[in-house]
């Protein structure tokens, strides 16, 4: 039987990147879709056939991700790799001298944090019954607080920050049934999460995707570091 992998966020950038590297890996892969008119899953679909399920997803309503994980639960039974993908950055908001948005930074709390903990809990259970038990989580170097330097982007720092504090309670509860969490870094990469296209960055989704499937699969040690970036290089906290 197929190893099983959930990514969340799959419709583009970055989620999209990572399917199509566990279906080339010879992955069972379950992709969660937020939205329904973007048809490049649809496309890959074509290719890889019943190798790729796509569920529609929205990490922010309990509903969709009970859904999800149900669909899985009775397609597989278990699972070995969770991916969380789905993020958001939507921060209008400028330096503590302007004008904040907290809307925008509460919306990022909900996708960023606890968007990944919905989802994640909904699984865990069908990830101990995996082989793998890899609970990766896409987070960023903004999350660090021995490395902050921006003057800005407060939504989107914080709710990663926060994402990286839920890891760290996670694996210390998860540990004893054999999960292993990540926390990755996936570089500047050429993808959507801002919106429009980001042209600026400077690393493309297909790169990222294969770095982070490579440390995955490396089936890194329960003890080891956890904060990544997608060659593996270690991230302070």
């Amino acid at each position: 039987m197929k190893k099983t992998v959930y990514i969340t966020g799959a419709d583009r950038g970055l989620g999209l990147a990572l399917s199509k590297a566990f279906l080339e890996s010879g992955f069972k892969v379950f992709a969660g879709r937020f939205m329904s008119d973007w048809a490049e899953l649809d496309e890959v679909k074509k290719e890889f056939g019943d190798d790729l399920d796509i569920l529609t997803l929205d990490v922010t309503d309990q509903s969709s991700v009970d859904q999800a994980a149900e669909y899985i639960k009775d397609q597989a039974g278990s699972l070995d790799i969770l991916i969380n993908n789905a993020a958001i950055f939507v921060d209008r908001s400028t330096d503590i001298f302007g004008e904040f948005n907290y809307e925008d930074m509460m919306n990022h709390y909900n996708v960023n944090a606890l968007g990944p903990l919905r989802v994640s809990k909904s699984v865990v259970p069908l990830l101990m019954k995996g082989t793998s038990k890899i609970l990766a989580n896409i987070s960023s170097e903004a999350a660090s607080l021995a490395d902050s330097w921006r003057v800005k982007e407060y939504g989107y720092c914080m709710s990663k920050s926060a994402l990286n504090m839920q890891l760290t309670i996670l694996q210390n509860q998860l540990s004893e049934h054999g999960i292993k969490v990540l926390a990755f870094h996936p570089g500047y990469v050429k993808t959507y999460i801002m919106g429009d296209f980001n042209h600026e960055a400077t690393i493309e989704a297909s790169e990222s995707a294969a770095g982070i499937m490579n440390e995955i699969l490396k089936a890194p040690a329960i003890n080891e570091h956890m904060y990544i970036d997608y060659q593996g290089n270690k991230i302070n906290w």
